[in-house]
């Protein structure tokens, strides 16, 4: 016997494009695949947390060097956050330490900074995997679609 509610669900198509394009933008990747709203829907959501950690701790939240784990979750957010690193590198980290003290944070302004940026690149992966693997467009299926049969 065979269940009526037991379907196989369609294969999901694969779209490495999307993938690349959803990692040098955020929601780059949605608008190539077609989803407007969702596009800048994810693109505001990480605009906010990416200003927002830069805005709260500085240009020295971004750290390849002294905060490598950090910036492993921070880098997923695409080349912005590499820029980022630079400018930090070569700019703010070459200065001497009474004129960079005014680019840098300390304490918990420095941790919420850094946690921001890191939250956006962890949430930059699942973005980057739903565009990878998007949802096939048509007919949605009802789930109780038995219950609209005679």
């Amino acid at each position: 016997m065979t269940d009526s509610r037991v379907e196989s669900a369609p294969p999901r198509a694969f779209q490495p494009l999307a993938a690349i394009l959803a990692w040098v933008a955020p929601g780059l990747g949605h608008w190539f695949l077609g989803y407007r709203i969702r596009s800048i829907r994810i693109l505001a959501g990480m605009a906010v947390l990416i200003l927002g950690g830069l805005l709260i701790g500085g240009v020295d939240v971004v750290d390849s060097k002294e905060d490598h784990l950090w910036f492993i979750a921070q880098v997923s957010c695409g080349p912005v956050v590499i820029a980022v690193d630079v400018i930090n590198q070569r700019y703010v980290k070459s200065q001497p330490d009474t004129d960079a003290a005014a680019w840098r944070s300390l304490g918990h302004v420095n941790s919420v900074g850094t946690l921001y940026i890191g939250l956006a690149g962890m949430m930059n992966v699942v973005v980057i995997l739903d565009a990878l693997y998007p949802r096939t467009r048509g007919k949605r299926r009802n789930r109780r679609a038995e219950d609209e049969q005679p």
